[in-house]
């Protein structure tokens, strides 16, 4: 049995495949552009943008591109009167964080809540710290309650 050398070690057969060789012949013009069309940057040696060639589709449409303006600010979480008339008693304080224990405001959103004028109520409540609507400040006023530092 041999032992094992670098010299016996051989490739297996079809690991490696032969690279095309181009433009080889008499009327190849010495090989400059053969095989890559005719003109252009991608005839040149060293040229063409492979940045471009990214799967199927090319990197340029991949990127999104914005368009218009976005806001960086978190858009207010909404609350509608109709809901506050449904979770609170009369004479109960109103702000974010009596919403959250309600359950009518997720945690992460009680920085900025609004409260909206859909529905109907009759209930006293005091809105306390809360950005709020004109028609909603104007059912909760009607209905006896308060609004103080809503910004509106």
């Amino acid at each position: 049995m041999t032992a094992l050398a670098l010299h016996i070690l051989k490739r297996s057969t079809g690991s490696r495949r032969k690279s095309k060789r181009l433009g080889r012949g008499n009327a190849s013009g010495k090989g400059t552009t053969a095989g890559r069309g005719t003109k252009g940057q991608g005839a040149r040696a060293g040229g063409r943008n492979r940045r471009a060639l990214r799967g199927i589709r090319p990197v340029m449409l991949q990127t999104p591109k914005l368009r218009g303006f976005r806001s960086l600010k978190t858009p207010a979480y909404a609350v509608n009167v109709g809901q506050l008339a449904a979770a609170f008693a009369s004479g109960d304080k109103v702000s974010p964080a009596t919403l959250v224990k309600k359950g009518l405001v997720p945690t992460a959103r009680q920085k900025r809540v609004k409260i909206l004028g859909q529905g109907a109520i009759r209930k006293k409540v005091h809105v306390v710290d809360c950005e709020i609507s004109e028609s909603a400040r104007s059912k909760i006023e009607s209905a006896g309650g308060s609004v103080t530092s809503g910004k509106g």
